[in-house]
């Protein structure tokens, strides 16, 4: 993989933006691509998009390219806003011609997005928003998800912490990710005790009410105490261990995150939990070509998210490859159903009844080096898909 195709692909997605209607749609696959490119989380949607272009890059051999026909990419920025998701989707399929999308960054807005993917009849590859009821509740034949959902987040880390004795309260953002992730922690909790449940609102800076409410219900409690941080974006909630919880025995534990939240774990050497990608873990190809190339080009580690956006290339180009390039929905779902692809996690597999990408996910313990910025998340256990029984909840 060389930086000048990479280049040459961001220039091409730029200039399809200006001019989306002048190409020949025969010879062309239109991939929209809407994300945070601003707003809440941003740095989740821009590290997608990064791991989404080295992915179609790689995927490809370098040519952009399936069968003869030219992968373009058109980018639309939701802003973190359902209804400007929703919206912008429409206008991907409808007046630019996409033939598929990937995307968003954001639970809320994918939620808003699903009915428009059914309406148009065409495929939304969801990566990486989490909300169980994506593949839930509120799914359709047309959506897939190589993001992994808030029950694989909610099962890897009961394994950590899922023991007689223990007690747990939990901190989670009040909208869909953080309520359908600690809906799906409570029903994979068999061993340990749930005492308390606390949401606040996702732009949240202060957490000392919060916190002072969960050490109120933990204080007291026999055994061991751990409350179980379910957070995405902006706010820090491991600044609660600022009110001094080791005078109470209360221990934090979380899932991963990007590089820069996972800072933060520096002040918690031992915290257990389970993460669904850190760039030292997986060891196959795929991973290393993504790692050697996010470092040859940006001197920095491939992150969270960015793996995610490779996922998502693989998963296309494996399937567009099984078609001939036919991307209607008529030839992807039933390629896509069923289909497995390489990844920087390792193998996935779409599951026929839901769509959603079966994968491994990291048990892992911090460990603090002085090399890294960041708490390094130490592998105690790969816990591969056929150890989580991960609910199928749509009705299909």
């Amino acid at each position: 993989m060389h930086r000048r195709n990479w280049v040459a692909a961001a220039l091409t997605a730029v200039a399809t933006l200006a001019t989306p209607n002048l190409w020949a749609q025969s010879k062309e696959i239109r991939i929209a691509h809407v994300y945070s490119r601003t707003g809440p989380l941003e740095a989740y949607g821009k590290q997608t998009q990064t791991g989404l272009m080295m992915g179609l890059d790689y995927a490809t051999g370098g040519t952009m390219m399936v069968n003869g026909r030219k992968i373009v990419l058109i980018e639309k920025d939701d802003q973190g806003k359902p209804d400007l998701g929703k919206s912008l989707l429409a206008t991907a399929y409808s007046d630019d011609k996409a033939d598929v999308a990937i995307g968003p960054s954001s639970s809320g807005v994918a939620l808003a997005m699903l009915p428009v993917a059914e309406e148009y009849k065409k495929v939304l590859l969801v990566e990486p928003a989490v909300a169980d009821s994506i593949t839930g509740d509120k799914w359709n034949k047309y959506i897939f998800r190589t993001g992994r959902n808030s029950s694989q987040d909610a099962i890897s880390n009961a394994v950590a912490l899922d023991k007689p004795g223990t007690v747990i309260a939990t901190l989670g953002q009040d909208y869909a990710f953080g309520r359908d992730g600690v809906k799906a922690f409570k029903e994979s909790i068999h061993k340990a005790k749930i005492v308390h449940e606390e949401y606040l609102p996702a732009n949240t800076t202060d957490f000392t009410a919060g916190a002072q409410r969960i050490i109120d219900k933990l204080k007291d409690q026999p055994g061991r105490k751990v409350i179980w941080v379910i957070w995405a974006g902006a706010g820090n909630p491991f600044k609660i261990a600022d009110l001094d919880l080791k005078r109470y025995g209360i221990e934090i534990a979380t899932g991963g995150n990007i590089l820069p939240a996972m800072a933060s774990y520096k002040q918690f050497p031992g915290m257990e939990g389970a993460t669904y990608y850190y760039f030292g873990i997986p060891k196959n190809p795929v991973n290393e070509a993504m790692v050697a190339q996010h470092y040859k080009q940006f001197k920095t580690p491939p992150d969270f998210f960015t793996a995610g956006g490779f996922s998502a290339a693989m998963a296309i180009v494996t399937a567009l490859k099984k078609t001939g390039g036919d991307a209607s929905a008529g030839k992807l779902i039933p390629a896509m159903e069923g289909m497995s692809f390489d990844t920087p996690k390792g193998r996935m597999t779409f599951r026929k009844e839901d769509h959603q990408a079966m994968q491994s996910m990291y048990h892992f313990k911090i460990k603090v080096d002085p090399a890294f910025a960041w708490g390094v998340p130490e592998l105690v256990h790969e816990i591969k898909p056929e150890e989580m029984d991960v609910p199928i909840r749509n009705k299909r």
